[in-house]
C-alpha cells in the first residue's frame, strides 16, 4: 500500500518540512531563567514567584519564568557576570554587587545610617536619583526594572555586641561591599567577605565569629541556631535591584516588554508588603527564641553607634561622589 505523502508534490512536501519547525518554533514560549540567592520562602523569593506568576498571566503564556532560588545556579559573586553573559535573564542582587562593576554610586547604599526609615529609602529610589542610578548599568549590559527593600540590619555574634567596641577583634562576615568593610575596620573588627550560601557553615564551625544582616535572614536562614546574640542597630538599611539582561529585554517585543513591566511593578509592590511583615514576623520569633537573646539599644547607646560609624560617609565621599550624596541627604531628610 502506497504511503498516504506519496502522491503529494515534492514541493509541497519540502515545504511542509521546512514550515513544521517554523510552527513549532513561533508556539514556543520565551524563557527568563530568574536566578536569585535567598530561600524562596522569604520576602525576596515570594516577590520573584509572584512576578513569575503575573508575567506568565499578562503574556497569556507567551512568558514562561523559570524562578531559581537560593544559588542553585550562582552565588551572588557569580551571578551578576552570568547575566551579562545571557546565562540567565533575570536577577534581583543587592545594591552593592553593582560596586565591582564600577557603578561606584551604588555602593552608598551600605552607607551606616543614611537612611533611618523605610520611607526615606523609598523617596531615594523611588525619583529622579533611582532612575539616574539604574540608568548607569545600561552601558554594562543591563537594564534596570525595579528597586526592592530588604530593611534594616542588625549584628550578632556569640557574645553581646551593645557598643562598637565590642565587636573589635571578632572576624564579622560580610557581602562584597568596600563601605561595610571600612565600617567593620573602623570599629577594630575583622570584615570578612564570604558567598550568602555559605555564611551558616562560616557561623557554625567558627570561621567566621558573627555576621550582620537583616532580621528575615536569621529566621529563614536558621543563623539563630549558630549566633546567641543579636543587637538592633539597624546600622544600615539593604536594598536590592530587580534587573533583567539589556540585549534579551530589547529584543522583546513590545507588547511582551510592557506586559513584563506591569507585572514587575505588581511584585514590586508585593515585596515591600512582604519584606515588612516579614521583619515583624522575625523580630517577633527570634524574642521568642530561648536559643537566642535579642539586645535592644538605648537612645544613647544608638546615638554612640550613629557618631562612632558617621565619618565612613566622609571617608566614602570621593569614591561615591560627594555631589550625589548631597542630593540623597537632601531627598531623604537623613544624615549629613
Amino acid at each position: 500500500m502506497a504511503h498516504p505523502l506519496a502522491s503529494w508534490p515534492r514541493r509541497l512536501l519540502l515545504a511542509a518540512a521546512f514550515a513544521l519547525p517554523l510552527a513549532v518554533q513561533a508556539e514556543s514560549p520565551i524563557i527568563i531563567k530568574f536566578s536569585h540567592v535567598v530561600a524562596a520562602d522569604t520576602p525576596k523569593g515570594r516577590a520573584v514567584q509572584r512576578f513569575k506568576e503575573e508575567a506568565e498571566k499578562r503574556t497569556a503564556g507567551r512568558v514562561k519564568v523559570e524562578v531559581y532560588p537560593n544559588s542553585q545556579l550562582y552565588k551572588d559573586k557569580e551571578e551578576l557576570e552570568a547575566l551579562q553573559l545571557g546565562s540567565v535573564q533575570m536577577l534581583a542582587p543587592s545594591l552593592s554587587k553593582f560596586g565591582p562593576l564600577g557603578a561606584k554610586q551604588f555602593e552608598m547604599f551600605d552607607l551606616p545610617y543614611l537612611f533611618t526609615s523605610e520611607q526615606q529609602f523609598l523617596r531615594v529610589t523611588g525619583g529622579p536619583i533611582g532612575q539616574e542610578l539604574m540608568a548607569t548599568l545600561e552601558n554594562k549590559g543591563i537594564h534596570g526594572l525595579a528597586f526592592w527593600s530588604g530593611g534594616f540590619h542588625v549584628f550578632s555574634a556569640n557574645k553581646p555586641v551593645l557598643k562598637p567596641a565590642d565587636l573589635r577583634g571578632l572576624k564579622m562576615r560580610i557581602p562584597s561591599s568596600k563601605v561595610l568593610e571600612a565600617s567593620l575596620r573602623l570599629m577594630g573588627a575583622l570584615p570578612q567577605t564570604l558567598p550568602f550560601s555559605e555564611v551558616y557553615q562560616a557561623l557554625q564551625t567558627g570561621v567566621v565569629d558573627g555576621t550582620e544582616n537583616i532580621l528575615s535572614s536569621y529566621t529563614s536562614q536558621k543563623y539563630f541556631e549558630v549566633q546567641k546574640h543579636i543587637t538592633l542597630t539597624n546600622h544600615t538599611h539593604t536594598g536590592y535591584a530587580a534587573i533583567v539582561n539589556k540585549k534579551f529585554w530589547d529584543g522583546l517585543p513590545a507588547d511582551i516588554r510592557a506586559a513584563l513591566t506591569e507585572a514587575m511593578k505588581q511584585a514590586s509592590d508585593y515585596e515591600l508588603q512582604q519584606v515588612t511583615q516579614e521583619n515583624q514576623d522575625a523580630l517577633a520569633a527570634l524574642r521568642k527564641n530561648q536559643r537566642v537573646q535579642v539586645h535592644d539599644l538605648t537612645d544613647a547607646e544608638r546615638d554612640l553607634w550613629r557618631t562612632t560609624l558617621l565619618p565612613v560617609h566622609k571617608e566614602m565621599e570621593a569614591r561615591i561622589g560627594g555631589g550625589l550624596l548631597s542630593r540623597v541627604y537632601q531627598a531623604a531628610g537623613a544624615a549629613k
